[in-house]
């Protein structure tokens, strides 16, 4: 026997209007509010491992951009080494259906003008000075796991600015610091060149009041001299990777360096900073 038009009226109406409350209901769901406004910001962009970092050029910085409370971090990297990101960890990222995210080619301008094209990525930032999950693949076709945080954003869209505003950092010496006289390891960040070298971290130093002598040595056995402050400083060893003993000025703050290398066509001169941590002083 078949229901009366009206009833099945009044039926499919009810379905419907519960359909519509039930979707409101979802839509309403608010998401976290990220604390931050609308806009376009500089970051830094801190990873768990040194081999995987923003390229030396930005310093750890990237371009955040925050829209509609979503929030995503445009990086470049050292090399074209990583093909691929993944919001969440590697064992998710090779699931059926995982979406993966490309690269850009982007250009970098480092310290001595030389440029390099390297991968970026854009970033997706679930919430600002929290850690996140972020797995990568390399060229061998491996996925790793790692752990990033962004933090620190500064309206703009200039790294290069901010990086500029951050050398003003207050430095600091051994006495202020209250670092005992003696022997003792710092670590140590090298920015600057083609982003290829690095040095030994953490480095030996030694104190007495005020002076600080770190030992330096490179990933490369072609550095012939460095230059701190104007004073040429020759290798302390005359095998293996180039070893020097230099000054270290003050700590926490970028201290400009020469150091001329042998492994191109002619000797060349390049610019880099090292940044000497003084919470990491044992």
């Amino acid at each position: 026997m078949k229901k009366p038009k009206s009833i099945r009226i009044l039926f499919y109406t009810t379905v419907i209007v519960a359909l519509i409350l039930m979707a409101g209901c979802g839509s309403s769901e608010q998401k976290p509010d990220p604390g931050i406004a609308d806009g376009t910001y500089v970051a830094t962009f801190t990873t768990d491992n040194p081999m995987f970092h923003v390229n030396e050029a930005n310093q750890d910085k990237g371009i955040l951009t925050v829209e509609n409370g979503n929030m995503t971090i445009h990086v470049s990297l050292q090399s074209k080494k990583i093909v691929n990101l993944y919001p969440g960890t590697a064992e998710d990222a090779q699931k059926d259906g995982a979406e993966l995210l490309e690269p850009t080619t982007d250009t970098v301008t480092y310290s001595d003008g030389f440029t390099d094209e390297v991968y970026g990525f854009d970033v997706p930032v679930p919430a600002l000075d929290e850690e996140f999950d972020l797995a990568l693949l390399g060229t061998k076709g491996n996925w790793y796991d790692h752990k990033v945080v962004v933090s620190d954003p500064v309206e703009g869209d200039d790294i290069s600015a901010v990086i500029g505003e951050n050398a003003g950092t207050q430095a600091a010496t051994p006495s202020e610091l209250g670092i005992s006289d003696g022997e003792h390891t710092v670590e140590v960040t090298l920015d600057g060149g083609t982003g290829r070298a690095s040095v030994d971290s953490p480095a030996q130093i030694r104190i007495k009041g005020d002076e600080c002598i770190a030992v330096i040595t490179w990933s490369s056995p072609h550095y012939d001299y460095m230059i701190v402050d104007g004073q040429r400083y020759e290798p302390v060893n005359t095998e293996g990777n180039s070893v020097f003993e230099i000054p270290v000025p003050y700590f926490d703050k970028a201290v400009k360096v020469i150091a001329d290398t042998t492994a191109m066509s002619e000797p060349h001169e390049i610019e880099y900073t090292l940044t000497f941590d003084s919470a990491s002083v044992k």
